[in-house]
């Protein structure tokens, strides 16, 4: 693993102070308040915890004990008896929020829908009566393969209610990597949609979900429940598929929620790791509830006025904690949003933005980028001006893109709330609070209150001001995720072992590269593993080499990332062909489109280069430095001596 450099373009100056106004009305309204929050949650971080814990959410019954930590698996709220799907729809019943919009739903060929809370949580309540109809019980988990349209939320609220954990696997995900995470989560049930909308296109939901449970390939699903959205004609399985409207009719609105454990499952979510297999990304019930409410409240400064819209889809993290759970269980109104900039409507998100009113937009720096090329006329048509606060996940932003957004999206008003944190953390670890922190374009700022945050070197010691080092978290946090699921072992190794314990004590390896600067703030600098981040997504370099050898002309490949201006990175393949094959760009367009079918159009490689061999050490292991090198056109980098063919260089170099 390789030291973090310090890019160039990080080292930014500029200063934009929180407006007098928004500070005056913001939840946390100073520099002054946060120091007090942060100082008072370092000193005793259970306190904390357990004193918002006890003002922020609803519990059947308290905890007996506030963490159990037995490094590196923690347990928040133990014996406390609690329910996301109760916190974020029946506690609102009984208060003026009952017939306030909870979601609002615009469909891409320009359809649209509001649920009231009183709505959302009828809803709710019969699908988690047809789930239980299905034979799921507690504890069975339930695969979720959908379209943004609100039955999504509504099938995550639903199994939250009952007690079975989700595990939505993105709609844009290939039918082959829907089977891989069914399996690896036993799911008994399917909920799907006959198809989705993206990009003007029909995306054939149902389609993929056969291939993937075909021929007994994932022995645990017993039933699929289909959404009708696109009216488009699917197999319907007789005694194993049915309409979820058909269902519903005959579904009681009746459904009591189930009183969970504070530290049983609440969902799995797989996400990218250096070696093939995803990850099951395991969160529990209280922790994560209380976290993702209180991020939400502080660092978006929700307001019951405000309308706010994240962009993310809900097969993400960020859809999980910032569409769905975060927003309702402050009683606050979520925009969702089943399409994206296309070419036949570049100008959509504004067109939503205007229509809406919209005050709080979330979304991510691939997308800012993509903006600024379609240049400045598209958002200056529209009107903006309910934006009051705007903010950017995914990956980190770089200065002039924070910039563009902060002038022309924010109107030079709005304040950026430029959040760092992982599928791993359930929520926000670096982020500004929009009323107090002075933020730096291109910065994650500070630690949340409650989050100890630093930049080490590989022994696990601070490094110095401006220096490079691997950004890590000193103490657990509720949401952190327990564990990964079906495998301890490799929770323990990916995450907890790359920097040893001082004193005992244990630190969480976040696995990207940071600085802090003199004031403390944090910049974060990418990965420093083999996950590439396309367009905010990780992608491990191990699942695209698995689905490009998976191709009968490949003997061998290796994947990096290269810089790209609007994806953040972009897939760069090394692909060396069995000796029956001959390099073409016929083979080289085959093999992209294998890669969408193995894994989905996320992971499609921007280039691959064919090679007649690899760069490898003399135990056989490749030498991805110098293959980034390559991929970006940079001189290469790096003592070489150990490479047992230094050849393979020139050749490829030439290729």
């Amino acid at each position: 693993m390789s030291q973090p450099t310090i890019e160039s373009v990080l080292q930014e100056k500029r200063l934009f102070h929180p407006p007098e106004a928004f500070s005056q009305s913001a939840h946390i309204k100073s520099m002054a308040d946060y120091q007090a929050l942060y100082d008072k949650a370092a000193a005793d971080p259970q306190a904390f915890w357990a004193e918002l814990a006890e003002q922020e959410l609803h519990w059947f019954k308290k905890w007996d004990q506030v963490l159990d930590w037995q490094p590196p698996f923690a347990k928040w709220f133990v014996g406390g008896k609690l329910n996301i799907s109760y916190n974020c729809l029946d506690r609102h019943l009984t208060t003026w929020r009952r017939n306030k919009a909870a979601l609002i739903w615009e469909g891409e060929p320009g359809d649209s829908r509001t649920l009231t809370y009183a709505q959302l949580h009828r809803e709710v309540c019969q699908m988690a009566n047809v789930i239980k109809s299905l034979g799921v019980k507690k504890g069975d988990r339930v695969g979720l393969y959908m379209p943004m349209v609100p039955e999504a939320a509504i099938a995550m609220l639903a199994c939250a209610r009952i007690g079975a954990p989700h595990t939505v696997v993105f709609g844009g995900f290939s039918a082959e990597a829907l089977k891989d995470r069914l399996n690896d989560a036993t799911a008994k049930l399917v909920i799907t949609a006959d198809g989705g909308f993206r990009k003007d296109k029909t995306i054939p939901l149902k389609a993929a979900v056969d291939a993937a449970i075909a021929n007994n390939s994932v022995p645990s699903v017993e039933n699929v429940l289909v959404v009708q959205r696109t009216q488009q004609t699917v197999h319907m399985e007789p005694g194993r598929d049915h309409w979820w409207h058909e269902r519903q009719v005959e579904a009681s609105a009746d459904c009591p929620a189930e009183e969970m454990d504070a530290e049983d499952m609440l969902f799995i979510l797989y996400t990218s790791g250096t070696t093939g297999k995803p990850k099951g990304v395991v969160h529990t019930t209280g922790g994560y509830n209380l976290y993702t409410h209180m991020t939400l409240k502080w660092a978006f400064d929700i307001k019951d006025t405000d309308v706010y819209w994240c962009t993310a889809d809900v097969g993400w993290i960020t859809g999980h904690s910032y569409i769905v759970y975060g927003p309702l269980s402050n009683g606050a109104t979520s925009l969702m949003y089943e399409g994206v900039p296309r070419p036949s409507n570049p100008g959509c998100f504004w067109d939503v933005v205007e229509k809406y009113g919209v005050n709080i937009f979330y979304t991510a720096p691939t997308a800012i980028r993509a903006f600024i090329k379609m240049g400045d006329d598209i958002p200056k048509a529209r009107d903006l001006s309910s934006l009051r606060l705007l903010g950017t996940v995914g990956e980190p932003i770089n200065p002039e893109a924070w910039m563009w957004y902060h002038s022309v999206i924010g109107g030079g008003k709005c304040p950026i709330v430029d959040t760092w944190w992982q599928t791993e953390t359930g929520g926000f670890m670096l982020t500004p609070l929009p009323g107090a922190t002075p933020t730096k374009p291109g910065s994650a700022t500070k630690p949340f209150p409650g989050i100890l945050a630093d930049v080490v070197d590989l022994e696990g010691n601070p490094v110095g001001t401006n220096e490079g080092g691997y950004l890590v978290i000193q103490h657990p946090w509720p949401s952190m995720m327990r564990t990964v699921y079906g495998d301890d072992d490799r929770f323990r190794r990916t995450y907890w072992e790359h920097i040893p314990p001082k004193d005992g004590q244990y630190v969480y390896f976040a696995g990207d590269g940071a600085r802090k600067d003199e004031d403390g703030y944090f910049w974060v600098m990418g990965r420093v593993d083999d996950v590439i981040n396309v367009s905010g997504h990780r992608l491990g370099t191990m699942e695209v080499e698995s689905a490009l050898v998976s191709h009968p002309a490949v003997a061998e490949a290796a994947v990096v990332g290269r810089k790209d201006e609007i994806k953040g990175e972009d897939i760069f393949a090394f692909v060396t062909l069995e000796g029956t094959y001959n390099p073409s760009d016929e083979l080289k367009n085959e093999l992209k489109q294998h890669v969408v079918a193995e894994i989905g159009a996320i992971a499609r490689p921007g280039e691959i280069r064919f090679a007649d061999a690899l760069p490898k050490t003399r135990s056989g292991k490749i030498i991805r430095r110098f293959l980034r090198n390559l991929a970006s056109g940079e001189d290469l980098v790096g003592d070489a001596s150990t490479m047992e063919d230094q050849s393979v260089l020139d050749k490829l170099r030439e290729g």
